[in-house]
């Protein structure tokens, strides 16, 4: 049997190889369940701590294909279930990335969800409950999800703010998970795994995080991430001296401030006094 257009582009979306993940909670478990319930989930925790990475395995885990949406604040409700559009046989209607995961049984993963607009988060909430569809009003169509379809959200509740928060409403639609960053030996693992660096460079990477976490709320919004730690060790393994990986990839990133940078870099270099000269 030919396989429809939509399965089609979802073959682009399957996981074939395992996503490296390091549990460090139940939250695998947790997924499981909800998917086997088709239950929504919320991903909650701090920028670059693994949620992208965890939804990836899980989808490796369970077998399905992941449509994976950025969401930023010029992101409409037409954006994710899809529009009219001109053809040379006239107007086509084309499924949206959230239209085509309900349809053929795709996890759809909507990623930071706050920076969208809250009036096209509402677009999600028909998914959500007990109806489980998805009306697509411009097509006068109601889309009954797919028995194997699951919607995953994430965000990051650091950033909250009266503009950029998710509604009660939403919250409460969701089975939560919550993220944070490893203890200093499980990420100096993931850090030594996912840049091939050795263990000891791992660790001393690791407590140049803490000693940047330790800043947050008194000049820094965000301490630094797994994501930047794994950046600087890879800037190492490819020929960059540590303390230029360092600032290239910790330092300049996470503030603009030039106080901030010399309080951050004077942290630093009391973490690492041989190896560090940060201007």
């Amino acid at each position: 049997m030919a396989l429809s257009p939509a399965a089609g582009r979802l073959s682009a979306h399957e996981i074939a190889d395992e996503p490296y993940y390091r549990a460090v909670g139940d939250e695998v478990e947790i997924f499981a369940a909800s998917y086997a319930c088709r239950l929504p989930v919320m991903l909650k925790g701090p920028t670059g701590c693994g949620k992208t990475r965890f939804v990836e395995h899980m989808a490796w885990r369970l077998g399905r294909p992941l449509v994976t949406v950025a969401a930023h604040e010029d992101l409409t409700a037409a954006d994710l279930a899809g529009r009219f559009l001109l053809a040379p046989e006239g107007t086509v209607w084309h499924d949206g990335p959230l239209t085509t995961a309900v349809r053929e049984g795709a996890i759809c993963y909507l990623d930071e969800i706050v920076e969208a607009r809250q009036d096209t988060t509402v677009v999600i909430h028909p998914l959500t409950d007990a109806r489980r569809a998805l009306p697509l009003e411009k097509k006068g169509e109601l889309v009954a999800a797919h028995p194997d379809f699951q919607l995953t959200i994430s965000y990051n509740p650091g950033y909250q703010s009266a503009v950029k928060d998710l509604k009660e409403s939403t919250k409460q639609r969701f089975v939560a998970i919550e993220f944070d960053y490893p203890e200093p030996s499980v990420e100096a693992e993931i850090v030594a795994r996912e840049a091939g660096a050795e263990p000891e460079l791992a660790r001393s990477l690791v407590e140049v995080g803490l000693r940047s976490r330790n800043l947050r709320g008194r000049g820094l919004a965000e301490g630094a991430s797994t994501r930047m730690l794994i950046h600087a060790a890879k800037l190492v393994g490819g020929g960059a001296a540590l303390d230029a990986a360092i600032r290239a990839a910790i330092v300049l990133p996470i503030t603009d401030e030039p106080d901030m940078r010399e309080a951050l870099g004077a942290a630093i270099a009391a973490t690492l006094p041989q190896a560090l000269r940060l201007q």
